[in-house]
């Protein structure tokens, strides 16, 4: 994915490795650990293959996976996070966390449609503990406005 330039602004640049909501996705189902293209298409349904081939091509390029081609026939490729994939984690923590306090679905209801819980679901896994936890950084005063000319009055 070409990136556009943008302002420097962490935030800005963070979106842009996200993407879109598959990219979260393939981090929540690489979170367990490495896993073959069939698995994920199987576990990120309905997203298409050209779909996901792209987002793991653009993942890959962006240092958040690792892709290992261990050859034969048929290919046998998997798909693992990084250490700057994992970054990421917290990220989906949080979006957990919303999601719940927002009601937007509920573990049981994928357990009941799916027959399993998600890789990252709190109902199978212990509270999380981060290596690298990503340190949290104060934000700025907010600078005065600008004034360019007060003399000028519109009517």
């Amino acid at each position: 994915m070409r990136r556009r330039k943008i302002d420097g602004c962490p935030i800005a640049g963070a979106l842009q490795l996200i993407g879109d909501k598959w990219t979260m996705l393939v981090v929540r189902d690489l979170f367990a650990g490495p896993k073959r293209t069939t698995e994920l298409l199987e576990d990120l349904h309905p997203i298409s293959s050209r779909t996901l081939m792209g987002r793991l091509r653009e993942m890959e390029q962006d240092a958040l996976i690792l892709r290992n081609n261990y050859g034969g026939l048929p290919r046998r490729v998997e798909y693992e996070l990084t250490e700057r994939g994992r970054r990421l984690v917290p990220l989906l923590d949080a979006l957990m966390k919303v999601g719940q306090a927002l009601e937007c679905n509920e573990c049981q209801d994928r357990k009941d449609s799916a027959g399993y819980y998600c890789d990252f679901c709190p109902e199978q896994r212990p509270a999380m503990q981060f290596i690298d936890e990503p340190e949290v950084i104060e934000p700025r005063p907010e600078p005065a406005p600008r004034r360019k000319d007060d003399s000028i009055v519109l009517l």
